[in-house]
């Protein structure tokens, strides 16, 4: 495999930006009818090994582009990603089509609308031509499933591609468009991101209005560029009356990606003391990223993290009860279809009393005390997404273990309850060539702050491996 990306190859279609697309469509170079026979003919090739999709539709992607095509011709485009392909988490719902969450015990009946991120990108006349996959109700931070085939990682189909944004950042390291919304309440669009060298924002919350709400849990854009990211987010993130915590309308310039690095304050988040040991591999990418910093004019110092001990096993608590309180109104059969690993650990919060659960949900709340004070001494936050590169398909977590779930996730759910946004984007490989990712946080509410220092350390960053080859070619 090459170190640099080849910069006189011809891009195959399926590979190009959204910005490129739609470039693309207006010059009308090419069609988006053409762009999408190209990436389902890719798709084709690719799923079999990843199996990324859920409810993949390409008959009525194939009616949708026909009609973005006739548009375009016409120059009558329908918005700002007419005729670009998308993919939408499972758990996100698109009208007639079931919403499983990634789990057997759930019946399925067609959602009767567009969830709020999936109206947006169908009103900016983007083509939805599948869902994507998801472990059980989103709480593992894995391809596997009671409901869907194990999805696996493009860039080695023996290594998990996480979760719970599974399908979509397989997906988009697969190159199946340029586009793909996933959910995050604590890592699941940046874990994806980080393992399958792609970025993802989760934006603050609120930004990208969602259905149902819930603490800590967003939507945000799963793609291979930043500036891809920022257009996905163009179209997202506008208020909708359907989510009671979606942020007032804000005339953010989600273009303006342009961030001077002099005197800017950043803190470098190394070894927690919590949750699993911070790999060396994981640790000298992050180190790169803040070098790379700190040369272009910031001022770098390494910082304390914010989490205890205390905080993530109380958080462990509130989740469980939070997860047994669904289970346990299903009969004993439906309830049985649940993955074991998820179900051993959600049993446990039937022996939780209230005043561990209080305690458990009051973590939320010293997280995002201590998060404020940690940004009243920085302007960003940089960190490993996860303390490991990788690891295998079949396992549900990287420990694999369901009386300690969440030692993987102590770099990227801080910020889910802090409410402070906090993208991934690739900052190396390891020694095989696997990805690496590098977190960056700001301060709550600056979305776009955090989308122009990714933009600025995508070009810090040197040149990027190709993407990974398709098994048997």
């Amino acid at each position: 495999m090459s170190d640099e990306e080849t910069t006189d190859a011809v891009t195959a279609l399926h590979d190009l930006s959204a910005v490129d697309m739609i470039a693309g469509f207006r010059a009308r170079q090419f069609s988006p009818g053409e762009v999408l026979d190209e990436v389902l003919e890719h798709i084709e090739g690719w799923e079999p090994h990843i199996k990324a999709l859920y409810a993949f539709d390409p008959d009525g992607a194939r009616k949708a582009a026909q009609a973005s095509t006739e548009r375009w011709a016409n120059g009558e485009a329908a918005g700002p990603l007419d005729g670009v392909p998308v993919t939408i988490k499972d758990n996100i719902a698109t009208k007639g089509t079931p919403v499983p969450l990634g789990t057997a015990t759930t019946k399925l009946v067609p959602a009767e609308a567009d969830a709020p991120p999936a109206a947006r990108l169908r009103e900016a006349g983007a083509i939805i031509f599948s869902k994507t996959t998801m472990p059980d109700f989103g709480m593992l931070s894995s391809g596997l499933s009671s409901f869907h085939p194990l999805t696996r990682n493009p860039w080695d189909i023996r290594q998990n591609p996480g979760g719970s944004s599974a399908g979509a950042g397989a997906a988009a390291a697969a190159g199946y468009g340029p586009l793909h919304l996933g959910t995050d309440i604590g890592g699941s669009v940046r874990l994806p991101a980080c393992w399958c060298g792609i970025v993802a924002l989760k934006p603050s919350l609120g930004r990208v209005p969602i259905d149902p709400p819930y603490v800590g849990r967003v939507a945000g854009p799963m793609t291979r560029t930043v500036d891809d990211a920022a257009l996905m987010m163009s179209v997202i993130a506008k208020p909708d009356r359907r989510d009671g915590m979606s942020l007032p309308p804000n005339d953010i310039h989600w273009k303006a990606l342009d961030k001077p690095l002099r005197k800017l304050r950043i803190g470098l988040l190394l070894d927690l003391g919590v949750g699993q040991a911070l790999e060396k591999e994981v640790r000298d990418v992050a180190v790169k990223a803040a070098k790379a910093f700190e040369a272009a004019g910031a001022v770098v110092s390494e910082v304390k993290g914010i989490l205890t001990r205390e905080m993530l096993d109380g958080l462990d608590s509130f989740w469980r009860a939070r997860a047994w309180d669904d289970l346990s109104k299903l009969a004993p059969d439906q309830r049985g279809k649940t993955l074991p690993y998820i179900l051993k650990w959600a049993e446990a919060g039937a022996k939780l009393s209230g005043i561990d659960v209080i305690r458990g949900f009051n973590a939320t709340m010293a997280m995002r005390a201590g998060a404020a004070k940690l940004f009243s001494d920085i302007d960003y936050l940089i960190s490993p997404v996860s303390p490991v590169v990788k690891f295998a398909a079949e396992l549900a977590a990287p420990l694999n273990d369901p009386e300690h779930p969440f030692e993987h996730i102590c770099y990227t759910v801080p910020w889910n309850m802090a409410e402070n946004p906090a993208i991934s984007i690739n900052g190396g490989y390891d020694a095989t060539g696997f990805p690496i990712g590098v977190q960056i946080v700001g301060r709550r509410f600056d979305d776009l702050g955090v989308l122009a220092m990714a933009k600025t350390f995508e070009n810090l960053r040197g040149p990027q491996r190709l993407w990974p080859s398709m098994p048997g070619k």
